[in-house]
């Protein structure tokens, strides 16, 4: 069964040779491997995919042996992740998720879909993937452990906010850390918070794009993982720049989407390294 190994751990000489040496003495073939250093805070990342037979528990503790005492080292089989949705009206991205997933595109399990309308719902059953409504409510603590009961009932590894428009509390956000991520429609960090197509217009802006990012207790300022823009003009009404819009956040959140299920995104403090 082939893995994929990440490894961040505070950078020095041989590291590379190390832990290759170690995998080579378990008898695991190295079939990619990538590797970076962050020079301001000298840190080291490494993914690396290995195949053969293993031992986990003896991989882990000898690299911890071998590595600094904080080395931060994951193990992980590649399999398909557990997905949860969570959307509100706008069909457009979760529409193109749901189509990715029904084509074999996408490399996770869609569970199911949590939303806090029911006009999704439709769409949802047409892909036999299981459909609740959590409907917004001035109780916010209510209406988030009901979220809580559903999503924990599935332990996802993944939680994507396919324009869920709800502001998340902190106790929340820090209950998934690391497992949600977002898109937003514009190109971070301009125009956060609402409308920010309207923003835009006002501004004059000749280019719009899209973020995809981890939700942390900032509100649109967690780290970025992946952004793409298109070019506009003066002729753009911000009806029409939101339009154009939903295409570059359907792309943009489908391909961060794919990162993070393919495990090549290591977050650095608010920044991110994609492999």
């Amino acid at each position: 069964m082939k893995h994929i190994l990440l490894i961040s751990t505070k950078d020095r000489s041989g590291l590379i040779y190390q832990v290759s040496k170690i995998l080579h003495e378990a008898g695991l073939n190295i079939e990619k491997n990538d590797e970076f250093v962050d020079r301001d805070a000298m840190i080291f990342f490494m993914r690396t995919q290995i195949a053969g037979a293993l031992d986990e528990k003896w991989i882990l503790a000898t690299l911890q042996n071998a590595l600094d005492k904080d080395a931060h080292i994951t193990l992980k089989p590649m399999a398909k992740k557990s997905l949860i949705i969570l959307a509100t009206k706008e069909n457009h991205c979760l529409g193109d998720l749901l189509l990715r997933y029904d084509s074999g595109e996408l490399h996770a399990h869609i569970q199911a879909v949590i939303a806090n309308h029911n006009d999704l719902e439709g769409l949802v059953r047409r892909f036999d993937i299981p459909f609740y409504c959590v409907e917004s409510s001035d109780d916010r603590q209510a209406h988030e452990q009901a979220l809580t009961d559903i999503i924990d009932r599935y332990c996802p590894d993944v939680i994507a906010l396919a324009k869920y428009m709800r502001i998340l509390s902190p106790m929340f956000v820090a209950r998934y850390a690391g497992k949600m991520i977002n898109i937003h429609h514009s190109f971070l960090p301009a125009f956060i918070g609402a409308n920010p197509y309207k923003q835009a217009y006002e501004r004059g802006v000749k280019i719009i794009g899209a973020t995809a990012h981890f939700v942390t207790q900032d509100l649109d300022e967690g780290p970025i993982i992946a952004q793409d823009i298109i070019k506009i003009d003066h002729t753009f009404s911000w009806q029409d720049m939101q339009k154009a819009g939903r295409n570059v956040e359907k792309s943009v959140f489908a391909h961060a989407l794919d990162l993070i299920l393919h495990d090549r995104v290591f977050i650095n403090g608010n920044k991110t390294i994609v492999f």
